[in-house]
């Protein structure tokens, strides 16, 4: 195994491994752990004895070494005129890995190995040789050939910005190109609603269905799906009749497998929010819980335990699965021949509601769980007409428009 040590530079932990070459000659090659030094020894040892294990001759990664001899002081990582991008956002893309949760590594993996990486790949470009226009060049052609949405590619050069900034602070390259880039503009989104009477349809038509619950939470609280599914019933104070929003369970793809990602907190620090319990909330909760008693006796050695705290589970025990909302909703608009939204949009429909019946942007907001009002604002501004009519009434009350008056 060859010889390492770790090596603090700038505030973070660097890998050295010491080797020689064909020709007897010393060699050094530095890795970046991607690590902060405070708190992270154990991580960067680790990565350490995983670096000098996995170490190839210096012709098999030459992308990646930098070669110095021992009089000279610290290098760079490695040698950025020999890195294609693409090999420099995959290797991005894996230190991220020890740094985010799951589900953000998740978005990002889609976003670089599914595009980034392919199109920068047949580009051949190197790191060193990445310029605006490129960047520009490959936004373009994702929106065009894979019909993206502008919100999609402005997260594709978020990551792209992020790693160039780290490159910048590695000193492997002088200026991030992505500041120099115009972001695709965000499309406007204009959610789908239903109307009161149409959610008193879809209530008649879910009545003893498996997705009962999750129609109802969704249209009356506003819950997202992973709320909804991960609702406990210790948080439900029926004492109190409140209800808090503080964890969710969340599918998703990575790594080739489908996984569920549990939190014991909701969306971000908005999303933890307490909402009032009504009466018709608290006698259909009173049910459930009976309901699930009375299964427990019935099925027995049958009944899983696992999800005894959850609300959302079926005969079993088992705790329906977020997909499964998704993909049946859709079932049951057909069979009722009701028109077609999505799950997502009755959680739309309650803003829709909450709004032509008055309430501020601001209330609804704290109602809805989003993290900024103006998050609350560009989705919901077309549909604020109360406040406009409002103000229109304060218009005409206070102006006179000439030849528009009252004639006796």
């Amino acid at each position: 195994m060859v010889a390492g040590h770790l090596q603090e530079k700038k505030g973070n932990y660097y890998i050295v491994l010491n080797y020689k070459d064909e020709a007897g000659k010393r060699k050094t090659k530095w890795i970046a752990t991607g690590l902060p030094t405070k708190g992270n020894k154990k991580k960067a040892e680790a990565m350490l004895q995983d670096a000098r294990k996995s170490f190839e001759s210096p012709s098999e990664s030459a992308g990646y070494e930098t070669t110095v001899t021992e009089e000279k002081t610290a290098p760079a990582e490695y040698s950025p005129a020999g890195i294609l991008f693409a090999d420099f956002m995959e290797h991005w893309l894996e230190m991220m890995k020890h740094r985010v949760e799951v589900t953000t590594h998740a978005a990002y993996t889609f976003g670089v190995n599914g595009r980034i990486v392919p199109y920068f790949r047949e580009k051949g470009l190197r790191l060193l040789e990445i310029q605006p226009k490129h960047l520009h060049d490959f936004y373009q052609y994702v929106l065009k050939e894979f019909k993206l949405s502008t919100s999609t590619v402005q997260h594709f050069h978020a990551y792209i910005r992020q790693a160039l900034q780290h490159a910048l602070k590695m000193d492997m390259i002088l200026t991030n190109p992505a500041d120099k880039v115009e972001r695709p503009k965000k499309s406007h989104f204009t959610g789908s609603f239903y109307r009161d009477q149409e959610l008193h349809e879809l209530f008649e038509a879910v009545k003893g269905d498996p997705i009962e619950l999750a129609v109802l939470l969704a249209a009356f609280y506003g819950l997202r799906r992973g709320e909804i599914v991960g609702l406990k019933w210790q948080a439900i104070n029926f004492q109190n009749q409140t209800l808090t929003i503080q964890h969710t369970v969340i599918p998703v793809s990575y790594e080739g497998k489908l996984i569920t990602v549990v939190k014991d907190r909701a969306k971000n620090k908005s999303s933890h929010r307490t909402l009032p319990l009504v009466p018709a909330f608290q006698e259909l909760l009173l049910r459930l819980l009976e309901e699930q008693q009375r299964n427990k006796l019935l099925y027995k050695k049958s009944y899983s335990d696992e999800y005894a705290d959850y609300i959302y589970v079926n005969k079993l025990g088992e705790r329906i699965k977020p997909g499964y909302i998704t993909q049946h909703f859709p079932i049951v608009l057909e069979k009722y021949d009701m028109r077609r939204i999505r799950f997502h949009d009755l959680r739309h429909s309650c803003a829709s509601l909450l709004l032509a019946n008055g309430v501020g942007m601001k209330e609804i907001q704290e109602w809805l769980g989003h993290s900024h009002y103006s998050t609350t604002a560009n989705i919901y501004a077309h549909l604020d007409y109360s406040s406009k009519m409002s103000s229109a009434q304060v218009i005409s009350n206070t102006l006179q428009i000439p030849g528009m008056q009252k004639r006796s």
